[in-house]
């Protein structure tokens, strides 16, 4: 959400913000809205004050005259009552709208209509194609099948459509990869931007089932609501990432600014209906209803230049874990139609998949200044003892299985073996190669 003073006086700034976002809202009814509310609390606030001045009035006033008064007083309080429940009505609908509102991008984000026009900042890392490998190249899905890693007929058998069955070694490198990116994250040291502190990442376990508010706070609803699985009858949902409990941690709290920043990460499995998706990345463990990710959360001062320090040191975190997985990578700047309702700035790290023949999106990291934290009442009181709405980022560290794509993959080799990246081997037992059965 944003500054609803901020579309009262540059409403043009917020439709081109939804235009180059491609966002539907309605800045004009909004702001029709948001005058009605106005003139009926100011007309509430006359009503209210003549009310008080009654009261005097009526106890000095002649028998004649307190007639007149007590009735000319139950009207006013019969017009209260119908402005209260005119004036809850009225806020109801322009909740609704700002609901809808986009964040403004940051000038430098790279206007564009989708991914397609993601501009990219940087590539690590020696990339290979599926020709490299020559006949015996097998992608993830037939090297899962070779290894007896990964069993996708069960998954289905189960649980319907993509979804999947890890066993044997494929459980085990879906571990090791994830306990490996902990470490990582739990041994990572940052300084602050001013250079006064060393800090470190606060490890959580978090529900993976939230009430709704938590998911309208992060920006998932009202215009994600279909990617989501629904708890109706409780109010709640399933996560989709623990960026929604880990941001809402601190909701309705004024912490002093002193306390700031605040690094998270925690591990959740997520799940995502893939609304949408029919017929797109069917096989194998690209897109599936159910993962494991390890995702990284700040929560800092309104101060544009801390936000975007931030955003650097958890991007490279995950470059950390990718490095340390030998995998070939590109970070690439999302531009303003792939970015999302919520986003000041945003960046992909994708990882590259022989089998797709291209980089693929593997990590997501945004910044989203005070949207957030205006849905969440995050805020601080600074030095000054103002109150102000905190920034919040977050990032994936890293996510499985479909981390594993790249990671089988890359290191197959001729009699579809797969060698384990020498960062994984101490959470397999030691075990250096995975061999077909």
């Amino acid at each position: 959400m944003i500054d609803l003073k901020l579309i009262r006086e540059n409403p043009d700034l917020v439709r081109t913000a939804a235009r180059d976002k491609r966002l539907n809202c309605d800045v004009d009814a909004l702001l029709a809205v948001d005058s009605r509310r106005r003139a009926l609390e100011s007309e509430f606030d006359a009503l209210r004050h003549r009310q008080k001045q009654a009261g005097e009035k009526i106890a000095k006033a002649s028998k004649e005259e307190r007639a007149a008064l007590t009735a000319e007083m139950a009207e006013v309080k019969a017009r209260v009552a119908a402005l209260e429940g005119e004036l809850e009505s009225v806020a109801a609908e322009l909740h609704g709208h700002m609901l809808l509102m986009p964040q403004i991008p940051d000038a430098a984000a790279p206007r564009g209509a989708s991914s397609a026009d993601n501009v990219e900042v940087r590539r690590v890392g020696s990339t290979r194609a599926r020709a490299d490998f020559g006949p015996a190249f097998r992608d993830h899905v037939d090297l899962a099948a070779h290894l007896d890693i990964v069993d996708f007929e069960r998954g289905v058998k189960i649980a319907g459509t993509r979804n999947y069955v890890l066993k044997g070694a494929g459980a085990a490198l879906h571990e090791a990869v994830l306990r490996l990116a902990w470490d990582v994250m739990s041994e990572r040291r940052v300084n602050s931007p001013d250079g006064a502190r060393e800090l470190t990442f606060t490890p959580l376990t978090v529900p993976v089932l939230v009430k709704d508010r938590l998911m309208e706070g992060t920006g998932f609803f009202p215009l994600h609501r279909d990617e989501v699985y629904l708890c109706e009858r409780d109010g709640q949902s399933l996560v989709g990432t623990s960026e929604v409990p880990v941001t809402g941690f601190h909701m309705d709290e004024a912490p002093p600014e002193a306390e700031l920043p605040r690094l998270y990460f925690a591990r959740s499995t997520c799940f995502r209906r893939e609304a949408g998706a029919a017929g797109k990345d069917t096989r194998g463990l690209y897109r599936i209803h159910f993962f494991d990710k390890i995702e990284q959360v700040v929560v800092c001062r309104a101060d544009a230049a801390e936000s975007a320090h931030w955003h650097a040191e958890i991007i490279a975190n995950a470059e950390r874990v990718l490095q340390r997985l030998e995998l070939p990578y590109r970070v690439v700047e999302c531009c303003t139609g792939d970015m999302g309702q919520g986003k000041v700035r945003m960046f992909d790290i994708e990882t590259w998949m022989p089998s797709r023949d291209a980089y693929s999106e593997t990590h997501s990291a945004s910044r989203f200044h005070d949207f957030q934290a205006r849905r969440l009442n995050l805020r601080y009181r600074d030095s000054a003892g103002k109150m102000q709405y905190c920034h919040t980022l977050n990032n994936t560290v890293i996510a499985s299985p479909r981390i594993l794509i790249p990671i089988l993959e890359l290191n197959q080799e001729a009699d579809g073996g797969v060698r384990i990246p020498a960062a994984l081997r101490p959470y397999m037992g030691g075990l250096d190669r995975i061999s077909p059965r």
